[in-house]
């Protein structure tokens, strides 16, 4: 199995440099502004999106993104929406990964099945879904690498050396090193402490290693590039939306502008950051 993400992170670790990986909230904070949002990441410089399933109860995400899901919630966004909204994005656009993240019950509910042959001929390449510990694998990673969806796996600081070939057993795409604990939208990570966890889950694995949480800054995604394979944004993007947001939720600027500026500036840190390394 070969996937978008495969490709794009042979193609980057050719080219020397660590992926640029954005998350949005899909159907912030309306289905057609969400869309126009998704469609200037890869234009602004992003190699790999991550959209966001909107839940309820999204236990493990920071109030930036919480905002965002009700946002969008609200908004009557669904995940049959979300979809639709991949499928979407992909008629102009068949080479830039799609990661669906978010949690498992929208997908249970959907059906398992159903949702992994709508997911796929959506355009979908991978799923993180963060409340399925690898106990779990049955219920959905197996039967989504079995479709020819990457399952992609998330790992912390305390995920420990016993710990992660259990993790990292059915993963598949890329690891994403959570670079600390607790919610979404944290401070940045001690930076050579997040080098060193790189190293170690490379010991363990081939997979590329993404690290997210706190980037905000192109700096920031400097830094972090030096080490990783790739660096994730998303509550840095999802606030450029809320941003442009008034009280009542009307629009005051472009909020697929606002981003795009954010990316752009992310991109250009991600691109600078082997450089920089090999000084």
């Amino acid at each position: 199995m070969t996937t978008r993400i495969d490709r794009r992170m042979a193609k980057l670790k050719a080219e020397g440099r660590p992926a640029l990986v954005t998350y949005i909230m899909g159907g912030d904070p309306d289905y057609d502004t969400s869309l126009s949002i998704m469609k200037a990441l890869p234009i602004s410089g992003s190699d790999i999106i991550e959209l966001g399933m909107p839940f309820s109860d999204p236990m493990a995400d920071g109030p930036a993104i919480q905002a965002a899901g009700l946002r969008a919630l609200k908004g009557g966004q669904t995940l049959a929406r979300t979809l639709k909204m991949a499928s979407e994005f992909r008629a102009g656009d068949d080479e830039t990964p799609i990661v669906l993240m978010g949690y498992y019950n929208p997908i249970y509910i959907y059906g398992v099945d159903r949702f992994l042959a709508d997911a796929k001929a959506s355009g979908i390449d991978g799923l993180i879904v963060v409340d399925l510990p690898p106990e779990m694998d049955e219920e959905l990673c197996i039967p989504a690498l079995k479709a020819g969806v990457n399952f992609i796996r998330l790992a912390t600081p305390t995920t420990d050396d016993k710990r992660l070939p259990k993790v990292l057993e059915n993963t598949s795409g890329f690891v994403y090193y959570v670079s600390m604990t607790g919610i979404t939208g944290s401070a940045l990570a001690d930076t050579a402490k997040v080098s060193a966890a790189v190293k170690r889950i490379k010991g363990h694995t081939e997979l590329p290693v993404c690290v997210g949480f706190g980037v905000k800054t192109a700096e920031q995604a400097r830094v972090i590039g030096a080490s990783a394979d790739g660096v994730v944004v998303g509550t840095a993007i999802v606030n450029a939306v809320a941003n442009v947001l008034g009280p009542k939720g009307e629009k005051t600027a472009d909020p697929a502008e606002a981003v795009a500026t954010l990316v752009s500036g992310l991109a250009q840190g991600v691109r600078s950051a082997r450089l920089a390394a090999a000084e």
